[in-house]
C-alpha cells in the first residue's frame, strides 16, 4: 500500500487529531448542550426534528454550528491559497488556528453555548479540510463513517484477494476509528475532571501535531529515491575505463542498490556489400 510521503499523512499525526475529533464530540455533545462538533449529519436530523416540533429556538442550536462547519472547511482551504509557506506550511497555519478558537471556547459561558459550538465546529470543518488523507488514502479525523466504510471495503478485498497490503489498509482505518473512540472516552472522563475547561486537552493536542509537522517526511522521500541513482554512477564504469571485447557492461537497478552484470554477447561480424548487379539491357530493372 502508499506510504506517507509527508507528515500529514502519517499514522502518527492521523492519531493525534483523531483522538482530539473524539474529545471535541464527546466535549460538545456532553458540556454545551447535545450538539455535535463534528457529526453534522446528526445536527442535520435534530434541526429537522426541532423544527417540525414548532421549537425555532432549539432548532437554530443545530443550525448555525453545520454553518460554522462549512465556514471552517472554507477557511482552510482559502488559508491554502494565500499561504507563501516561508516558514510554515499551510497546515501547520490552520493546527494554530484550530487551537487557538478552542481556547476561546474554553473562556465561553455555559450560557453561550451557542457561540462556544459554533467555534469548536469551526475549527472541525478545519481540521476536516487540511487533513484528508492517510498514507495516501482517504480518511478523516473528525467524524467515522466514511473510515468505517473505507476499512470495510478493504477488509473484504482482503478477504477475496489475500493481499496484504488491503488488510493494513483496514488496520489503518479501523485504528483511525479505535483513536476516535478513545478520545471521545477521554473526553467523558475529562470534562468530569475540568468542566467547561476540558477542551483545552484538545488544544494541547493540536499544538502536539503542529510541532510533529516540522519533520520533513518529503525530503527524506526525496533522499531515498535518490539513493538507487546515486549507487547507479558509483557502480558505473568510467568513460576511460576499458572494456574488454565481447561483454557488453550493463548496470541492473535492484531497489537501493546498483548491481553491475557483464551480459556476454557475440561480438559483431562484418557484413558483406550487396553483390552488384549490372544494368539490364532492355532498360528494365
Amino acid at each position: 500500500m502508499k506510504r506517507a510521503r509527508q507528515t500529514s499523512e502519517s499514522i502518527e499525526l492521523a492519531a493525534i487529531l483523531a483522538f482530539s475529533g473524539g474529545l471535541m464530540d464527546a466535549y460538545s455533545y456532553l458540556a454545551r448542550g447535545k450538539v455535535f462538533a463534528n457529526a453534522q449529519t446528526g445536527n442535520i436530523l435534530l434541526f429537522g426534528v426541532n423544527l417540525a416540533d414548532g421549537d425555532a429556538a432549539r432548532a437554530l442550536h443545530y443550525a448555525v454550528p453545520v454553518i460554522a462547519f462549512a465556514a471552517g472547511i472554507a477557511l482552510a482551504h482559502s488559508i491554502k491559497i494565500f499561504s507563501r509557506e516561508h516558514r510554515l506550511h499551510w497546515r501547520q497555519i490552520a493546527l494554530l488556528v484550530e487551537a487557538a478558537l478552542l481556547v476561546i471556547v474554553s473562556c465561553t459561558p455555559d450560557d453561550l453555548n451557542l457561540i462556544a459550538n459554533s467555534l469548536t465546529s469551526l475549527g472541525c470543518g478545519i481540521q476536516v479540510q487540511a487533513f484528508r488523507k492517510l498514507h495516501g488514502n482517504g480518511f478523516a479525523t473528525t467524524m467515522c463513517i466514511g473510515n468505517l466504510r473505507s476499512g470495510t471495503q478493504r477488509l473484504v478485498d482482503y478477504v477475496h484477494e489475500r493481499d496484504r497490503a488491503h488488510l493494513e489498509g483496514c488496520l489503518l482505518y479501523y485504528g483511525v476509528i479505535l483513536c476516535f473512540a478513545i478520545g471521545a472516552i477521554t473526553g467523558s472522563r475529562v470534562i468530569g475532571a475540568l468542566g467547561l475547561r476540558a477542551i483545552l486537552v484538545s488544544s494541547a493536542l493540536l499544538l502536539v501535531a503542529f510541532f510533529v509537522m516540522f519533520q520533513d517526511r518529503e525530503k527524506g522521500a526525496r533522499e531515498r529515491a535518490a539513493a538507487p541513482d546515486t549507487a547507479a554512477a558509483s557502480a558505473s564504469p568510467s568513460p576511460g575505463a576499458e572494456v574488454s571485447p565481447g561483454a557488453d557492461a550493463r548496470i541492473l537497478h535492484h531497489r537501493r542498490r546498483a548491481i553491475p552484470i557483464l551480459a556476454l554477447a557475440p561480438w559483431p561480424q562484418a557484413v558483406p556489400p550487396p553483390p552488384r548487379i549490372a544494368p539490364s539491357p532492355f532498360g528494365v530493372d
